[in-house]
């Protein structure tokens, strides 16, 4: 739970809320909806994307934040056994991955939902799964080493989800996941309130995926959550349908590379708004954004991973005309493909960094040292063999370099070249990651984290 994710890129899509409120309001409003009426709920409503197709683009709509087939608070199993069991695992806590202190990672909770007290095994499989079919894609797969992954389990008083296999099938479970949320049968909605419930039972949460134990294709993603809930983006699917992942990786890259929907909507027309403040959309043709050196300028011209060559191909953010994406497909347009274009890459690289740190200090920074007092940090599990992050470590003493000291995760400030003048010194850890999957110098600073020391006399 780096104050990253849940505070910089949170403040970020709060602060562009707040300038572009008419807007998003007016976007809110103009998507493209299900035809059916909302499905019922007391509480309020939210917006949320899903996709219809498993291969296609995506559709905006509002569902309400509960759920009607949310069972009642705890296990409710009537035979005692089965209850004095569910409630023994209801909200235990189990970590997938826990690659240092949360304060210098992106915390992910998965709860899973329609899974009895004797199927928990079952959901901690399906998590893992899930979770290392997202890890698969680049550059989640790159830079896993920055995430914990959190379970939690929720039990549930039936298995499976209501609307699964057809309509009329209702079920009660812990979140209330159910399909046919707003009439639309792929939609998979979820109680927020309850589901944040489960959330918190984790030792930090930035982003939410609910597994809802079904083999029917489906899903949805929740964003701009932070101001009510605490973390920005709740993502739904079923454990089983191996299209569902592509759900969750395109619905978290929303909130970790604040990435915009690169697909368009028939009969939408001209682009009304200024220049988005997303990476992946501008109003700028390719000699323009050249010209001016800004959005993605830096990519123009190469050949992409998503496959073609980088340039602006118009229609984007929902609108067909006045703006433009950087490729022709990628993952923010269908999941017809997993592929990040360079950019959307580049500033998913971002919001890694954004959301955590490479380097963790071992020893209180805060605490003076001697010449003679074994300085120590630890590195997220980064480098070549990880694929796109290349970290680099390196010692300085006042400011200057101690090269001989490159890539050591242990020193002592003696070694390091600290005289012993009886002065004051300051030593510093830094590292900054190369990857040449990055070419903006304001990204290329967000890479970078450091750990000061002062050694006294």
């Amino acid at each position: 739970m780096h104050t990253g994710l849940r505070r910089s890129a949170a403040a970020t899509v709060l602060a562009l809320s707040v300038s572009l409120t008419a807007v998003d309001g007016a976007r809110a409003a103009d998507a493209p909806t299900s035809d059916g009426a909302p499905s019922v709920g007391a509480g309020p409503y939210v917006d949320v994307e899903y996709f219809p197709e498993p291969t296609g683009g995506g559709a905006r709509t509002s569902v309400p934040a509960d759920s009607p087939h949310t069972q009642p608070d705890g296990p409710t199993a009537t035979d005692p056994q089965k209850r004095t069991a569910a409630a023994s695992e209801d909200g235990e806590v189990v970590p997938l991955a826990e690659t240092g202190p949360t304060a210098d990672r992106l915390d992910v909770t998965i709860v899973g939902d329609g899974y009895t007290a004797a199927e928990q095994d079952d959901f901690l499989e399906d998590a893992r799964a899930k979770w290392d079919e997202v890890t698969d894609i680049d550059p989640y797969k790159s830079y896993e080493g920055l995430l914990n992954v959190w379970a939690v389990k929720a039990v549930s008083e039936d298995s499976g989800v209501t609307g699964d296999p057809t309509r009329d099938v209702v079920r009660n479970t812990a979140l209330g996941s159910y399909f046919w949320c707003g009439d639309t049968e792929r939609l998979i909605c979820v109680d927020l309130d309850r589901t944040k419930a489960y959330a918190d039972r984790a030792p930090a949460t930035d982003l939410v995926i609910v597994v809802s134990n079904s083999a029917k294709y489906g899903g949805a993603g929740y964003s701009g959550l932070a101001a009510d809930y605490g973390y920005d983006g709740v993502s739904t699917l079923s454990s089983d349908n191996d299209r569902s992942t592509l759900i969750a990786a395109h619905e978290m890259a929303h909130s970790i590379g604040l990435l915009a929907d690169e697909y368009q909507y028939e009969g939408y027309g001209d682009y009304p708004y200024p220049e988005p403040a997303h990476p992946n959309a501008s109003t700028l043709t390719a000699d323009e954004m050249a010209r001016q050196r800004t959005k993605w300028a830096s990519w123009l011209g190469e050949t992409d991973p998503s496959g073609g060559v980088v340039g602006t191909f118009e229609g984007a953010d929902y609108y067909e005309y006045g703006v433009y994406r950087p490729t022709e497909n990628s993952i923010m347009r269908s999941l017809n493909t997993d592929r990040f274009n360079l950019p959307g890459r580049e500033a998913m690289i971002a919001g890694f960094y954004r959301s955590a740190n490479a380097l963790t200090p071992l020893r209180n920074t805060a605490t003076r040292a001697t010449r003679f007092t074994r300085l120590s940090v630890e590195l997220a599990d980064l480098g070549a063999a990880k694929g796109l992050s290349r970290p680099q470590l390196r010692w300085y003493v006042d400011g200057r370099e101690a090269r001989h000291a490159r890539g050591r995760t242990s020193v002592l400030p003696a070694a390091l070249g600290v005289p012993a003048d009886r002065r004051t010194h300051k030593v510093t850890a830094t590292v900054v990651d190369t990857t040449t999957a990055v070419r903006s110098h304001a990204v290329r600073n967000l890479t970078s984290n450091s750990a000061t020391w002062t050694i006294g006399r």
